[in-house]
């Protein structure tokens, strides 16, 4: 749950699963807010960055297909324990490799799984909009990072500075967050994906398109039952 739970969000607010595929359990809770139609609307999500797979030296790539591969910042496993582990854009949609350096939009699906465990999807930008629009938000992109990350977590989400792999170098843990979202960049659709970052004293979460083969953080949501 990040560095701590919120004002505004109490402790029961929160459930817990387990990752059946290495054991690992999971803090998550419903976020209510309003979507871009300004409407009424809410996503229940994981309070933590998703942490699963072999890891791999960050100065490598993630393009063994046969399994799923994580970053660790500076090679040390302690960090993804505690921030979660970075992942290459076509690692974290769970596609070929090759989708790192071509378009692969013909293989991305609605409610798409990718990384994230049975019953889970990838968080999208409709989803963070509902974040940033909590009922519970009264500062913006504070009111989402952890209270160790420059941030009152009013919403529970309990964002924290994981830091990214660019350019085959380990950059900005503690002071950085950076995440993918299921979407190639339309104008470079080969090399570049979406993603959205913030930083410990920034005051929004802007959206840029960048490398798919940079290691970012992942977030997933639960599927409507």
């Amino acid at each position: 749950m990040g560095d701590g739970v919120g004002t505004h969000v109490k402790k029961q607010d929160y459930k817990t699963f387990t990752d059946e595929r290495n054991g690992r359990s999971y803090y998550y809770l419903t976020i209510r807010g309003k979507n871009k139609a300004g409407e009424a609307d809410s996503v229940t999500v994981m309070a933590e960055n998703l942490n699963i797979g072999k890891m791999i030296y960050y100065d490598d790539y993630q393009e063994d297909d046969s399994k799923i591969e994580r970053f660790c910042y500076n090679d040390d496993t302690t960090n993804c324990d505690r921030y979660g582990a970075l992942y290459q854009w076509a690692e974290m949609m769970q596609l070929p490799s090759e989708c790192n350096s071509k378009s692969c939009a013909d293989l991305i699906q609605p409610n798409h799984q990718g990384i994230c465990p049975d019953g889970w999807r990838l968080l999208t930008q409709d989803d963070f909009y509902i974040v940033l629009k909590s009922e519970n938000a009264e500062h913006g992109i504070e009111d989402v990072r952890a209270r160790g990350f420059g941030g009152y977590n009013y919403t529970g989400y309990s964002l924290v500075g994981a830091g990214v792999v660019a350019d085959r170098k380990c950059q900005g843990i503690v002071d950085y967050a950076y995440w993918y979202y299921p979407d190639e960049y339309e104008e470079d659709s080969d090399t570049r994906a979406y993603l959205s970052a913030t930083s410990r004293s920034g005051t929004g979460a802007n959206l840029y398109r960048d490398l798919k083969t940079n290691g970012l953080s992942v977030r997933c949501v639960k599927l409507e039952e």
